[in-house]
């Protein structure tokens, strides 16, 4: 069988194609343009691959409701060109095969799910913080969407008491994005993370960020497991560091194994960089369910 996946970022749109057993076949990468310069080269992909099915993650905020007359769309994005475009129905009008679609976090999540560190879980969140922060949510043994779907990258945060940074995000300010995202540590400290790397200063204000958004996201959704993944978690001297910030913010108040050994509890992503992908290959076959 072979299945189509489309990660469709901000950046860059990554088109693969792969199997029910989650193995990547091959793929390409195309600069996220406008839609009239970037779709033909989508769609022109999988049609010279001959899927049977396609997966889509999509930076959004997208429609997520089947019932709506928008579903499938990129809905208010900052990306002004993509705003309100049709991205699953201009899929649909040259490819007509069954199509998944969710959020590029929430593909994530199921990939991890499906073939990674969340395998057999039924509940779960994940975390990629990189440009921005994006959080993608499996809970009762599937993504959650509600209202619209998770932005629980904008959760607002208690700023460290030595932290005169007013924060990178143009609606929020001190949210977890706008104080922990790659662009917020570069603004910060006036220099990358990577140029960053042996400044344990700049390590420990992240770590206090990220724990405290994983405690709130622990005292609201309870996941079996918390996995991160991004950019800036390629920092990876952040784990230990993340994991006894998150003991001291918790104080005990919940009391289980998971929060009493976050080291075995927050956790990299396990899919090699390819979760995204995978969570599309994951989307198809569920479609085709």
């Amino acid at each position: 069988m072979r299945i189509g996946a489309l990660e469709a970022g901000g950046t860059k749109m990554v088109c693969a194609v792969g199997n029910e057993k989650g193995e990547i076949l091959g793929q390409i990468s195309l600069p996220t343009l406008t839609p009239k310069e970037t779709m033909p080269g989508i769609i022109d992909y999988f049609k010279k691959e001959g899927v049977e099915a396609l997966g889509v993650g999509s930076f959004g905020p997208v429609d997520l409701n089947k019932k709506s007359g928008t579903y499938g769309w990129i809905t208010s994005t900052p990306k002004i060109a993509w705003r309100n475009f049709d991205l699953l129905g201009e899929l649909k009008k040259a490819l007509d095969i069954p199509m998944g679609f969710d959020t590029d976090v929430n593909a994530s999540m199921l990939g991890e799910v499906t073939w990674g560190n969340a395998k057999g879980l039924d509940s779960a969140i994940y975390i990629t913080i990189g440009t921005g922060v994006g959080v993608g949510v499996y809970c009762n043994n599937a993504l959650l969407h509600g209202m619209l779907h998770p932005e629980a990258g904008h959760i607002l945060l208690a700023k460290d008491p030595l932290d005169d940074y007013k924060g990178k995000c143009p609606y929020h300010g001190t949210c977890l994005e706008g104080l922990a995202a790659g662009p917020a540590i570069e603004e910060r400290w006036g220099r990358s993370g990577k140029e960053l790397a042996k400044d344990q200063r700049v390590w420990e204000l992240e770590a206090f960020y990220i724990a405290q958004a994983l405690v709130n996201y622990t005292m609201i959704v309870s996941p079996q497991r918390i996995i991160l993944g991004g950019g800036v978690m390629k920092q990876t001297q952040l784990f230990p560091l993340i994991h006894k910030k998150y003991k001291e913010l918790m104080n005990s108040y919940i009391v289980t194994k998971e929060t009493t050994n976050p080291e075995e509890y927050i956790v990299p992503a396990g899919l090699n960089g390819d979760q995204g992908i995978m969570g599309c290959l994951a989307l198809a076959l569920k479609e085709m369910e």
